[in-house]
């Protein structure tokens, strides 16, 4: 090796990093807006199915199989693969697609993430404290994304500025290693977002009805209409994919970042109740804080009729549109602009630089490579791959790179693992290694839940969203025609990315020393 892995300094610093790396814009965003949109209060209850019998299983899965694989020096599925797998030659090629998906969309969520850090400035600068309408709010989000131009901004130039620094940020924690950059980071932005969170919450909770002329405009008919349960929308189909993928959204699960993070746990280290904690930590972030901010306070400023639309418009709508309106109509807009967007910024850079980790990981640990070095490479490649996602954001570039890296994928990975994990390893080995140096144990009904209930949900979603999502996007039935030979080239450069990270993976196994393997340390 190139020196000796690193490794967490604390078991807080672990639950910290995964709980950030879960913690995104989308518990804020993506939530609140799926919710209630499907059903309100009803959406909980596929939510709360799919998060007992797909989400909690799959990251005790991926927490066990990564510190398994680290114990071989493997922080990454490929070879993570490999070491439960040994007889299978071709098993760590399905491993790439745990460093394509975090790659895919680390070039497009890193820009989206530098969006953030810009509002937060132009909270405070109250760059766009005169807008009080929806369409002078969308027109200065498209000025600033260099969809058009306006009397806002002239271009991407302001938007780059920000893509830059945020860039730089990520490449330095990633730089500074797991203790020293990592964890550092999550230790310091994770009390910041829930001081942030904190603050907003209570300032939506005690929101009045601002309109004397619609006193039911309040914060309790807000809270109502996001949980109110609407019971005949659990017999629709969609509301149970989207819960389902809501959930693997959430947890950062199949996507190989938690592979990667747990691959750096002593083997004595527990996985079972510190995966818990970090994926309880996510949901009480998601679904006690971002379920108590953007949809009740939208509802309190623009009513019943108008907040259907505004859920059903967009994770960017909700976040760069209706938010910054409805903080512009309260006391010190400014401060409570710059907790929103500080908050959405925290919440991405904790995640971005957990998707960094796999690839830079990857080429430490197959290649024998300096992080230093392993750091430049992964800066360089990505920044290239990054600008497609910049310069053709109004061409579906990001949309295409978001469906194919942060949803039909992850489905993928997540069934091959758990198959991998239950079935190829065997649920008593599994079992066995998920309690070594555990501090609670596991209800035995999970075995039966990992087995087979898992691996049949995973078939049943992977089914479904081939038929009703993949099919139409494989044709793309939903693209402008003048857009198609942008998606076109995004989808020969993803096809590019995977060829090459499989080729990249055979020259690893080839160069590695014919040695029996080493037991786990």
């Amino acid at each position: 090796m190139a020196g000796k892995r690193d490794n967490w300094g604390s078991r807080l610093g672990i639950i910290m990093a995964v709980a950030g790396s879960a913690i995104g814009l989308g518990n804020f965003l993506r939530f609140p807006a799926k919710a209630a949109t499907n059903g309100g209060g009803a959406f909980i209850i596929p939510y709360l199915v799919a998060l007992f019998l797909l989400g909690i299983p799959l990251m005790w899965i991926e927490w066990t199989l990564g510190r398994y694989g680290g114990g071989f020096e493997h922080g990454t599925a490929p070879g993570i693969f490999h070491s439960v797998w040994k007889k299978n030659r071709f098993i760590k090629y399905f491993g790439v697609i745990g460093i394509f998906g975090p790659l895919v969309i680390f070039i497009y969520y890193s820009y989206i993430e530098s969006w953030t850090m810009a509002y937060s400035f132009f909270a405070l600068l109250g760059k766009y404290s005169a807008i009080h309408d929806q369409a002078g709010m969308q027109s200065f989000l498209r000025g600033f994304q260099g969809i058009e131009k306006n009397s806002y901004f002239n271009g991407l130039h302001v938007a780059y500025i920000f893509f830059l620094l945020t860039f730089i940020i990520n490449i330095s924690v990633i730089y500074y290693g797991i203790k020293g950059g990592i964890e550092r980071l999550c230790k310091i932005a994770m009390p910041l977002l829930f001081i942030c969170a904190f603050a907003l919450m209570i300032r939506v909770l005690t929101l009045g009805a601002p309109n004397p002329l619609h006193p039911g405009w309040n914060i309790s008919n807000g809270m109502g209409y996001l949980w109110n349960p609407d019971f005949s929308a659990l017999k629709s189909a969609k509301v149970w994919l989207e819960a389902a993928g809501q959930i693997f959204f959430t947890l950062s699960v199949g996507i190989g970042v938690i592979l990667t993070y747990a691959s750096y746990l002593k083997k004595t280290d527990d996985v079972a109740l510190s995966g818990l904690t970090a994926a309880s930590t996510n949901e009480f972030a998601e679904v006690i804080l971002g379920g108590s901010i953007v949809i009740p306070a939208a509802f309190v400023f623009f009513g019943p009729v108008d907040i259907q639309s505004i859920a059903q418009s967009g994770v960017f709508n909700l976040g760069f549109v209706t938010m910054p309106l409805v903080l512009n109509q309260l006391p010190w807009p400014e401060i409570f602009g710059f907790l929103w967007f500080f908050l959405l910024f925290l919440a991405g850079v904790t995640s971005s630089v957990s998707l960094a980790q796999p690839a830079v990981a990857f080429i430490e640990d197959e290649f024998n490579i300096s992080r230093k070095k392993a750091v430049f490479i992964f800066g360089a490649v990505s920044f290239i791959l990054c600008q497609p996602a910049i310069f053709f954001l109004k061409n579906g570039v990001v949309d295409e790179l978001d469906f194919w890296g942060g949803s039909f994928f992850l489905v993928l990975f997540a069934t091959i693992e758990t198959i991998l994990f239950a079935w190829v390893f065997g649920m008593e080995n599994a079992w066995d290694e998920i309690h070594k140096g555990a501090d609670m144990r596991i209800p035995k009904v999970y075995k039966f839940i990992i087995k087979y209930i898992t691996p049949l949900f995973l078939f049943f979603i992977l089914g479904m969203w081939t038929w009703q999502q993949m099919i139409p996007v494989a044709l793309m039935k939903y693209v402008n025609p003048a857009d198609r030979p942008y998606v076109l080239a995004t989808r020969i450069a993803l096809v590019l990315i995977f060829a090459t990270l499989g080729v990249l993976v055979k020259i690893a196994w080839s160069r590695k020393k014919v040695h029996p393997a080493r037991k786990p340390a």
